[in-house]
């Protein structure tokens, strides 16, 4: 995968695709307790492109340009971490194949994390139980033909089960910031990068970028834009990643790419709150087995209409997401609660980062007796904010899942959309300031509400084989 590396150094038996071993980080689905009318378990039933593809290339040869000896074993990883005594410095010199320790997930550790989840006996998720009247099919999936009761509805799950991230695209993005965690430590000895955002709260298609965040635990303040220009000095010596580009955004980016791939990624420096949101969104994610569906194809829908890029003043996907998850806790029969009102102590602002997986996996399920199909909520989504929705005396808040008034505080006046972050409480929809981007946002979900209403077809308003061809090509 990246040439010119030497391999992590792991014991012989050890492969980056563990045997048989449910990857939690891709949810409810690949978890053992879950069995189908065969009786097998469902990690025996894994699709092909899950199960083990052998042993990983050898190491280059010495005299590679490049290529230099690695010391130390990559401190940051997850994969080998997880070695690591928790009680001591030192490498456990082996581990039975059997008992070798699953790759890591969201509800299980965070990527970067210097703390882990008993690897030798896998955690069910929070929300990994089957909802009433929901049958778990032989992969361990929550059937969702049980919300497919129309035409768009089963469009809406073609589209996903197409366009949703892999568990070897999730493998991919770590082994890239696993080798960037080695390489961050020749120029930040205290650093320790994350992975946050869509591709670890389980709403990233294939071709999603990643979000990293990169944690410095200095004794004196640093700004964020000179320790990016020092990375991306850095970076122009490393001979897997290409293009690096400093964007200096009220949260500055150092974006690059993979190189010889289209894997892009957007690094920044401190900003935790992202590490917060990203397990929040991942808690949601799984509440209900209806949400994965819904928020991708709107964020392929908002994608194709030139409404879902923040650099150019329309909505970021993060905004969209708010967006979704506050339109389905308004509902008159709820699709999801909130989180964080009903559970304060697991998304507590105040937790040390390390433990916020920990926390959010104490969510206890959540049943909705919303039986709604896809395609009905993703009408009524369209509905909702092309219709209903007061944008001017509005505010959308997740954290108290509602809608209050604008006038409750002055920060909120005079824009033109107001979505609450909800840890910090700023707008994370200020990238829309400009009257014409608003009339653009507004406009198309009044027209997409009235195709998709009339039509009763998802291609009235989104080409899903173009989109299902374009995602199952991406590399």
């Amino acid at each position: 995968m990246f040439p010119h590396r030497e391999p992590p150094r792991v014991h012989p038996g050890f492969s980056p695709v563990p045997h048989r071993q449910p990857p939690s980080s891709m949810g409810p689905r690949f978890f053992p307790q879950h069995r189908c009318s065969c009786g097998r378990p469902a990690h025996e039933r894994l699709p092909n492109y899950e199960r083990p593809r052998g042993p990983s290339p050898p190491p280059p040869p010495p005299n590679i340009n490049g290529w230099r000896k690695r010391k130390n074993e990559d401190c940051g990883s997850p994969v080998l971490k997880r070695f690591r005594d928790d009680d001591s410095d030192s490498f456990m010199p082996y581990l039975p194949h059997q008992h070798m320790p699953p790759f890591y997930g969201p509800d299980q550790a965070l990527a970067g994390s210097s703390r882990s989840r008993d690897f030798g006996h896998p955690q069910r998720s929070p929300h990994s139980h089957v909802h009433n009247n929901m049958p778990a099919t032989c992969d361990g999936t929550v059937d969702l033909q049980v919300y497919v009761k129309d035409k768009v509805s089963a469009q809406m799950v073609e589209l996903f089960e197409a366009c949703q991230q892999r568990h070897s695209d999730l493998l991919h993005k770590e082994m890239c910031r696993s080798w960037l965690q080695q390489d961050m430590l020749r120029v930040f000895e205290a650093g320790r990068l994350y992975m946050t955002g869509s591709s670890m709260s389980g709403l990233a298609s294939r071709s999603s970028d990643a979000d990293l965040c990169y944690v410095l635990r200095e004794n004196k303040p640093t700004h964020p834009v000179a320790v990016l220009s020092a990375l991306k000095r850095m970076m122009k010596s490393l001979l897997y990643v290409e293009q690096p580009q400093l964007i200096r955004a009220k949260v500055p980016i150092l974006r690059f790419r993979e190189k010889g791939s289209n894997l892009e990624f957007d690094l920044n420096v401190n900003n935790t709150v992202g590490i917060r949101n990203t397990f929040l969104l991942k808690s949601y994610a799984y509440a209900d087995p209806r949400v994965r569906p819904l928020i991708l194809v709107i964020k392929k829908w908002a994608r194709h209409h030139q409404i879902n890029d923040a650099s150019r003043g329309t909505l970021s996907s993060y905004t969209l997401v708010l967006m979704v998850l506050h339109y389905l806790q308004t509902l008159n029969v709820p699709v999801l609660p909130s989180l964080q009102k009903d559970y304060p102590e697991c998304f507590d602002p105040t937790l040390e980062i390390d433990m916020i997986p920990e926390r959010a996996q104490d969510t206890p399920p959540y049943n909705s007796q919303n039986n709604s199909s896809l395609g009905t909520l993703l009408l009524g989504f369209l509905r909702y904010y092309a219709t209903e929705f007061s944008w001017k005396k509005k505010v959308i808040s997740v954290r108290d899942a509602k809608a209050f008034a604008k006038q409750n505080a002055a920060k909120w006046r005079d824009k033109f959309i107001s979505v609450e972050e909800p840890f910090e409480s700023n707008n994370v929809a200020r990238a829309v300031h400009e009257q014409a981007k608003f009339d653009a946002i507004t406009s198309q979900f009044l027209e997409s509400f009235h195709m998709l209403q009339k039509g009763k077809d998802l291609n009235s308003i989104l080409p899903v084989q173009e989109i299902i061809h374009k995602e199952l090509s991406w590399k």
